[in-house]
C-alpha cells in the first residue's frame, strides 16, 4: 500500500494555514480551557500556538500541525503556571514576617524560652526525645510511631507522657 502524498510540504501557504486555523482553533481552545481553566486565557494560548506555527511554518508539514499546535499551547500554559509558582514563592519569601512588627521584649522572651526548650529536650533520654518529636514535630500518630520504632502503643504513650512531664518540670512555663 502506498501512503497518500500530501500536496503541501509545509504550512506557509495562506490557504493551508487558514484551513488549519479553521480546523483546530476551537478544539485547541477547548483543550486548554478544560485542562487548565479560563484563568490561563485559552484564547491567548491558541493565538500564541498559531503564531508559533506561522513562525516555524517551513519546518512543519500540514499533517504534523495538529500535534505541534497542541504541544505548543500545552507547554505555553505549563510555562505560565510554572512562572506563577515562582512569583508566588518569591512573594511569600519576601514578605516581612510578623515577628518584624513585634515588641522587642516579646522577641527576647521568645528566644529565651526557645533556649530553655532546647536544653530541656537535650536532657530527655533518646527514646523519649525521638518519640516526643515524632509526635509533636512530625505529627505522627501513636500507632505510626509504634510501628516505626517496633514498640507497643502503650510504650509510645508512656514515653510521650513522661517526656511532657520532664519538659514541664524543666521549663516550668508550659
Amino acid at each position: 500500500m502506498k501512503t497518500p502524498k500530501t500536496l503541501f510540504k509545509n504550512c506557509c501557504e495562506q490557504a493551508v494555514f487558514s484551513n488549519l486555523h479553521q480546523k483546530y482553533a476551537k478544539d485547541l481552545h477547548d483543550f486548554i480551557y478544560y485542562k487548565f481553566g479560563s484563568a490561563y486565557n485559552p484564547k491567548d494560548k491558541v493565538q500564541e500556538a498559531f503564531m508559533k506555527l506561522w513562525e516555524n511554518c517551513e519546518k512543519i508539514a500540514p499533517d504534523k500541525a495538529k500535534s505541534y499546535l497542541f504541544s505548543v499551547a500545552n507547554n505555553t500554559t505549563l510555562n505560565v503556571i510554572k512562572h506563577n509558582k515562582v512569583v508566588l514563592k518569591y512573594e511569600t519569601n519576601s514578605r516581612p514576617s510578623s515577628s518584624d512588627h513585634q515588641d522587642p521584649q516579646f522577641i527576647l522572651e521568645e528566644k529565651e524560652y526557645l533556649n530553655k526548650y532546647q536544653k530541656a529536650l537535650s536532657k530527655l533520654t533518646e527514646e523519649k526525645r525521638v518519640t516526643f518529636l515524632m509526635n509533636r514535630a512530625e505529627g505522627k500518630t501513636h500507632k505510626e510511631i509504634a510501628e516505626l520504632l517496633g514498640i507497643s502503643r502503650k510504650a509510645v504513650e508512656k514515653r510521650i507522657y513522661t517526656a511532657l512531664e520532664q519538659l514541664r518540670k524543666e521549663i516550668q512555663e508550659i
